[in-house]
């Protein structure tokens, strides 16, 4: 036995139950038709003409049904005759390589026979302008020579700044469309700024590139699709503020708080752009965004497979295991931190040989009086919070909230 199994070896792991969370939860029933009626409703493509080219930008996030909303707004496109072609809109991710972007759309379900559109993937940027302050701005070269542009995202509250607008529609216009070089400039200053610099950038990018509008959806708590709309270009500014302001209300969270101990099975860029979503875990990498839960330790057990070895985020967590080590590809959460300029989210967090010992190490130093009434969360990962895992320790909190359900009785805690 080695010194740290000897350190943890009388550390016992709390028996579990299984829970359920409820959430308030409006949800859109057919998305398809839902895309359709935000485009036509709005009257979006009355600018395009006929053989006009349009760039449908897309980004790296796992966006619910996100080849759906791909696919539906290419064939609006096409049934007025004009040509639509998909511009990978990430910023510095998929490795900051034009191969490594389109890979990423593949993994998310956006390919060119899925959605009937070829796929343009470049590095390539043209500079468009400079802010107040004299920040070159960066936009894809293909889709500025294009005739429209549309982008397509979610929008949600950002994982290191809070501001009128944060995750969504005008940062992907910013920093998505900047590609790597765009969301260099846009973080240099670091997340004190971005709050003013994501919407200031945005507008001048509007002004010098054809950007026709914006295709946002609004996710409940259970990782469905609540609403669907199409956004001019002009209006941006004023509605997107009051989608978030919605989203907000309709994100799901650890409905016990604080805890002492939360375990999150898996993280990756498919999940957050922090691998787990610091708005769910608490655990932040700037001091400019807070909420979440309150945990004294946080234990991360694996990557996702989609995130195909991108560790941003890990260096949130106090404890991981050797299987998520051996899976990190460095350079592409490097990639990330270098380009955000933020280096805490690829710092590497204490790993054990097991699942078992990660999660006995981030018992025995939660710096409980009594080890064994350690209060447990467990989650699947930060999008996926309907069911979770608490330790028997919390069984009474449970019995007295009415959003949560016990659904079995108590047993040992499954590492396989």
């Amino acid at each position: 036995m080695g010194a740290i199994q000897e350190i943890l070896k009388d550390i016992s792991v709390p028996e579990v139950v299984d829970v359920q969370q409820t959430f308030s939860a409006p949800v859109v029933e057919d998305v398809r038709a839902a895309v359709r009626i935000a485009i036509s409703s709005r009257g979006v493509l009355k600018k395009v003409k006929r053989g006009d080219r349009v760039a449908i930008a897309v980004g790296s996030r796992g966006l619910t049904d996100l080849p759906i909303l791909v696919e539906e707004t290419v064939r609006s496109v096409q049934e007025i005759e004009a040509i639509p072609f998909i511009i990978p809109a990430m910023g510095s991710h998929g490795g900051a390589s034009s191969q490594g972007q389109a890979d990423v759309l593949k993994a998310l379900g956006v390919t060119e026979d899925r959605v009937g559109a070829p796929i343009i993937s470049s590095m390539k940027v043209v500079k468009v302008g400079s802010t107040n302050s004299g920040i070159p701005i960066y936009t894809d070269q293909y889709a500025y020579e294009a005739d429209h542009i549309i982008v397509i995202n979610r929008i949600k509250p950002h994982t290191a700044f809070r501001g009128e607008v944060e995750s969504g529609l005008t940062k992907m216009i910013t920093i998505g469309l900047g590609k790597q070089k765009g969301a260099e400039e846009a973080h240099k200053l670091g997340f004190g700024y971005m709050a003013d610099h994501v919407p200031e950038m945005a507008h001048i990018v509007r002004e010098k590139s054809p950007i026709l509008f914006g295709l946002g959806t609004i996710e409940n708590a259970y990782d469905q699709i609540a609403k669907v709309v199409a956004i001019p270009a002009e209006c941006l500014e004023a509605e997107e503020p009051v989608l978030l302001k919605e989203a907000k209300q309709l994100m799901p969270k650890i409905l016990i708080n604080p805890i002492d101990v939360l375990i999150i099975d898996e993280i990756g860029k498919d999940i957050s752009g922090d691998g787990m979503d610091p708005n769910i875990s608490g655990r932040f990498a700037t001091p400019y965004a807070d909420g979440g839960v309150n945990a004294t330790r946080v234990v991360v057990l694996d990557l996702t497979s989609k995130t195909t070895g991108n560790a941003n985020g890990i260096g949130l967590a106090d404890l991981t295991t050797r299987q998520a080590f051996e899976k990190i590809q460095f350079e592409k959460g490097y990639v990330n931190a270098l380009t955000s300029t933020v280096l805490e989210v690829v710092k590497l967090p204490m790993f054990l040989e097991s699942k078992e010992l990660a999660v006995k190490a981030a018992i025995k130093t939660s710096q409980v009086k009594n080890l064994n009434e350690a209060k447990i969360v467990r989650i699947k990962n930060t999008l996926e919070l309907e069911r979770i895992q608490v330790s028997t320790s919390l069984l009474d909190v449970i019995h007295c909230h009415a959003s949560l359900t016990a659904l079995s009785k108590p047993k040992k805690m499954n590492f396989q």
